[in-house]
């Protein structure tokens, strides 16, 4: 029988988490499920605590090579039979009753996509803040190109939407020829779940918290580099050219704002690895050639640079070896 849901997990030297997020997928209530774990090359234990479980319960894809996140997921997508499919980090959790909540959701409303709002939890286990307020999802109700993309603006979105954890139904993202691209390490969720709204794909908002997302200390400005946000905007031009008949009025000119922050934090990130290397002619030069990357530097380098990655789901389960 076709499950109605496949967990895919990827997962990178993830032995210490990845238990608890294979009991959170299954033990998802009035769904069946099937859990797909994609082991991206892992240097530790990852691949002995996937087989760990019987296959008929955990599918276990090991690849011969790092593809990073956006890679590994599509192994999981290749791999994937069920109705609906999710995508699990593997140092998260979802609680029991968030796939069958969204899954009604989407098919009372017709949508083919639903997210929902999720619970961040430190790294000392400490639950803060849901990631959105709940009255702001309850207001949104369903998520248009333009909403997501004018919620996936550097220092300008409310609330960052590229945070969202999106079901889709398998049926579309296959007749639509959507997969993650395996070029991004950052963004690669961005760029699918934009291009589902931008082939009309509708997207339909639980406002309920199912998914719990895990902090991970460390140093974000070591994660987070200019060579990522260059990538992130190769890859919306590669978006504006397929998708350039999608985008009229406000996603157009979301579009166009979204662009501007991208090359404002790479003029930043330039800047300050000038200033690290000790180039000041460089950093001079970067300076006059975006003076907003100056006024980024009105507070001190370090908390710049974590809310510059703060816009971004960096270091996450499934991320590259590289």
């Amino acid at each position: 029988m076709q499950p109605d849901v496949s967990f895919i997990i990827a997962a990178y030297n993830a032995e210490a988490t990845l238990d608890r997020a294979i009991a959170s997928a299954m033990a998802q209530r009035d769904v069946s499920v099937e859990v797909i774990v994609v082991d991206d090359c892992s240097r530790d234990r990852t691949l002995d605590v996937a087989r760990s479980y019987p296959e008929d319960i955990v599918r276990v894809v090991a690849l011969q090579r790092n593809r990073g996140p956006g890679g590994a997921r599509n192994a999981g997508l290749e791999a994937a039979r069920g109705r609906w499919v999710a995508v699990l980090d593997s140092d998260d959790a979802v609680y029991p009753g968030r796939i069958c909540t969204m899954i009604a959701r989407a098919e009372k409303a017709g949508a083919v996509i639903a997210v929902d709002n999720l619970q961040v939890v430190r790294e000392d286990g400490v639950a803060e803040d849901t990631m959105f307020p709940a009255d702001y999802l309850e207001g949104l109700a369903e998520i248009s190109l333009a909403d997501y993309i004018a919620g996936n603006i550097v220092f300008e979105s409310r609330f960052n939407l590229g945070y969202l954890k999106p079901i889709f139904q398998r049926d579309f993202l296959e007749e639509s020829g959507l997969r993650y691209d395996e070029r991004l390490i950052i963004g690669e969720d961005y760029i699918l779940l934009a291009s589902a709204l931008a082939r009309g794909g509708k997207c339909v908002v639980e406002p309920t918290t199912g998914y719990v997302y895990h902090i991970r200390t460390g140093s974000i400005s070591r994660v987070l580099e200019l060579h990522h946000v260059q990538a992130m905007l190769g890859a919306d031009a590669a978006f504006a050219s397929t998708y350039s008949n999608s985008m009229e009025g406000k996603a157009q000119a979301a579009f166009l704002r979204r662009g501007r922050s991208l090359r404002r934090a790479a003029s930043f990130l330039s800047l300050v690895q000038h200033i690290k290397a000790r180039s000041p002619l460089k950093a001079i030069w970067t300076a006059l050639s975006d003076p907003a990357a100056v006024r980024h530097m009105s507070m001190p380098i370090a908390v710049r640079l974590r809310r510059v990655a703060a816009q971004f789901a960096v270091g996450r389960g499934g991320e590259s070896a590289g």
